[in-house]
């Protein structure tokens, strides 16, 4: 099989490719910089030099292809441009998907986020049905639901549209801004990390990034056109989170909490600081606000529908601490 993978240089995505790779499939790999080629020599992997709006590229590129991994997008807490995360998000994607379907291209498989269902409230258990009318909190999460309305209007075309939605993950890969959970394990293993976001209890949900990668797999062959699917993990609360790090680890660390209202008041001159740069702060405000609220997750649908299946947390921070070679 031919397979198209935008952000196939980045956390997920490369992993993603790894996978294809050890399973005999070709690959093209959309990216903007050919000096951050991961796999120079490999005679089934080639490159579509470009962007998501270049569109001579994306048509050359996808052309043959039986299948699309679309993984790439603006994650960043905050953008300069506020308009950004949304013209790469929604319009990225509303390119693949045309390029798609001009090239006959089978299946797309766009990654959301599971952020998109909205929140918990008062305990409720957060699936695919929940969140289209909740408020939600960062720039990310309301394009990333833009996006997946704009790809679902492609649904009854001859191309297939399936979406993931993976909650929280962590585990080995490129130690990017998107794998920033697996430096916090790192920092709290090595001893660096001592925050305990407010009073520890508000809820998330944890994905170790194999059960990312099979899910997308398991997506591509088992979806259901116009679907969105969760690939979640384990639901925990901030403080399980790092107890079950230092259980596994045999590193278990004092913690301070610094309440959400406390983050936020030293993030102020944070922010104007990156107004006056144009530097990303580390957070900002609304995933402050976001954090507040429970994410208590269900990958049922996934679990019925593809088959997926979910590493107990405490054997994914045991496999990704081994990764990170922490003595």
């Amino acid at each position: 099989m031919k397979v198209f993978i935008t952000g196939g240089t980045g956390f997920a995505g490369s992993r993603l490719a790894e996978k294809l790779l050890s399973l005999g499939h070709e690959i093209v790999i959309l990216i903007r910089d050919p000096a951050k080629a991961l796999y120079r020599g490999n005679e089934k992997v080639t490159y579509a030099v470009g962007d998501l709006f270049d569109k001579k590229t994306l048509e050359q590129g996808t052309k043959g292809c039986d299948l699309i991994f679309h993984m790439a997008a603006y994650t960043k807490p905050w953008s300069e441009d506020p308009e950004l995360p949304r013209l790469i998000n929604v319009g990225g994607t509303v390119s693949i998907v045309e390029a798609a379907i001009k090239n006959n291209v089978k299946r797309v498989i766009i990654t959301s986020t599971a952020g998109t269902m909205g929140y918990s409230i008062h305990g409720q258990i957060v699936d695919e049905t929940t969140g289209s009318q909740q408020n939600l909190r960062t720039i990310y999460e309301r394009s990333k639901a833009e996006a997946e309305m704009a790809a679902l209007k492609y649904a009854n075309t001859k191309t297939e549209i399936i979406i993931t939605n993976p909650s929280r993950i962590y585990g080995p890969g490129k130690l990017s801004k998107s794998n920033s959970l697996t430096k916090i394990i790192k920092w709290y293993v090595s001893g660096f990390w001592r925050i305990l976001p407010d009073n520890g209890n508000s809820i998330g949900n944890y994905v170790y990034i194999d059960d990312v990668v099979n899910g997308h797999i398991l997506a591509a062959l088992h979806g259901k056109n116009g679907e969105r699917y969760i690939l979640g993990g384990e639901n925990l609360s901030f403080r399980d989170f790092f107890d079950k790090i230092g259980e596994v680890s045999g590193r278990k660390r004092k913690l301070f909490s610094i309440s959400f209202n406390t983050i936020g008041f030293f993030l102020k001159p944070a922010m104007l600081f990156s107004k006056l740069t144009g530097t990303a702060p580390v957070i900002t405000q609304d995933w402050i606000d976001k954090y507040r609220n429970d994410a208590i997750l269900s990958s049922d649908k996934a679990i019925t529908e593809l088959g997926y299946s979910i590493t107990p947390f405490k054997e994914g921070i045991s496999e990704t601490i081994k990764w990170l070679g922490i003595k």
